[in-house]
């Protein structure tokens, strides 16, 4: 009888050394539409020098860590739009990135400036399904594998299926999107004899998102971006997760894994979002002194006091403040603003021409479009007095009036190739004239 419990002892004791052997640890820091916001916020929040404190602390002496960011890396603020995104990337490669992939405002100064982007890059970039029509990536490669903590981890970068809808064709140039889920099952079989585990890194949207978790039984984890609230909890279906963090910064996310080497599977998780916050951590003093004498450089452009604002204004009042600057600075009938063209609420106090440019980064430019009242969409009208019958010349950015019947509701109108102007100096101008927001 004692010796049959000694050999039961010893078969449980190889059990689990068996099972510790196969399972090993895997952590994932991971970033997402950062947005060129390489300074703090008004609350002491984000900026790449606390972001680069915090991930060098949690990546400090750990040897299963792969720290990613999941696109949409320039864009939103003058330190982008003065640069044409390129300091955004320089700036980037001191966060230490293993891997990225594209996000759709990383192609928004055309996608010539992107491949100089990803040559910059000190780190791989990779998106699987953004090809031209001979079948060539838009990024050296459609996949990357790291090896870490033993574990062979295969990286699948992914852009967004809807693509075309959230950017303007001439950007994208040669490029297509091809069908997401799809393409990202094509790789994770091809993946699937040199890798242990397989992420997806990507700009995707929740159709896609769903798409890849339930349909791509291959990929243990997505690591999201594109929209900016962030997971409040990680989306998961049948052992495999999805997650992403708040935009601009404000935090990252820290996915702490066991991964069963042997079965390719993940054995258990836990996620928590960590905060970037400026009263809890001391900015990085490389990235800092970097950061503050570019800063000092803009200074002198858009560090000019243009107006008040005797409250706080929401981005939805924002929107319509817009839409009465686009109309009168061209003499149109109405102006039109999408409600995502508007990137960043306006603090009570003294207005900045750099406040503006955060409310509108993008150098999109105005059009006059003709339309009949009875031709408009519900969002066109919205609390607007329309007659069917009369004619209406609309302002609009150009983005909107290349996507006029998702935000319309028409087709067929062309716009001259004359415009007026960028919709963010028509902002500027509006402000100085009325010199005192309510």
């Amino acid at each position: 009888m004692a010796r049959a419990l000694r050999r039961a002892a010893v078969s449980l004791l190889l059990l689990a050394a068996a099972w510790a052997a196969d399972t090993r640890a895997l952590t994932i820091l991971h970033t997402n539409d950062l947005h060129a916001r390489i300074s703090p916020d008004i609350n002491r929040q984000g900026g790449f020098a606390l972001l680069a404190a915090v991930l060098r602390r949690e990546t400090d002496g750990c040897n299963s860590c792969l720290v990613l960011n999941a696109g949409d890396l320039v864009q939103g603020t003058p330190a982008s739009s003065l640069t044409q995104g390129q300091l955004i990337f320089d700036l980037a490669n001191m966060l230490r990135f293993d891997a990225a992939t594209l996000g759709n405002h990383d192609l928004d100064y055309g996608f010539e400036r992107t491949r100089d982007f990803i040559k910059s890059a000190n780190y791989p970039i990779v998106t699987a399904n953004l090809a031209d029509a001979a079948g060539k990536l838009l990024t050296p490669e459609p996949y990357v594998i790291k090896t870490v903590n033993g574990i062979r981890v295969a990286i699948i970068g992914a852009m967004l299926t809807r693509l075309l809808d959230n950017s303007i064709k001439t950007l994208i140039g040669p490029y297509q999107v091809l069908p997401v889920a799809g393409t990202v099952r094509k790789y994770a079989k091809e993946v699937r004899d040199k890798s242990d585990f397989i992420v997806v890194l990507g700009h995707l949207d929740a159709a896609d998102q769903f798409a890849i978790l339930r349909g791509v039984p291959e990929v243990n984890v997505l690591v999201t971006g594109h929209n900016h609230a962030g997971l409040p909890v990680p989306n998961a279906y049948k052992g495999r997760i999805d997650v992403r963090v708040k935009a601009y910064g404000l935090e990252i996310g820290r996915l702490a894994m066991k991964v069963d080497v042997s079965a390719r599977k993940l054995k258990s998780w836990t996620w928590n979002r960590i905060p970037i916050d400026g009263h809890f951590v001391a900015p990085a003093p490389d990235v800092a002194a970097q950061v503050d004498a570019w800063e000092k450089k803009f200074a002198v452009m858009v560090d000019l006091p243009v107006g008040e604002a005797k409250r706080e204004f929401a981005r939805g009042e924002l929107r319509t403040v817009l839409e009465s600057a686009m109309a009168e600075s061209s003499a149109a009938d109405i102006g039109f603003m999408n409600a995502g063209g508007v990137r960043d609420r306006l603090a009570k106090g003294r207005i900045l021409i750099r406040d503006l440019w955060n409310v509108m980064p993008f150098e999109n430019r105005i059009v006059l479009v003709r339309f009949k009242g009875a031709e408009l969409g519900q969002l066109a009208k919205a609390g607007r007095e329309i007659d069917p019958a009369r004619d209406y010349t609309i302002a609009m950015p150009d983005f909107v009036a290349e996507h006029q019947e998702a935000h319309l509701g028409a087709t067929g109108r062309i716009f001259p190739q004359k415009d007026g102007g960028l919709v963010r100096d028509a902002l500027i101008e509006w402000v100085k004239k009325k010199r005192v927001l309510q």
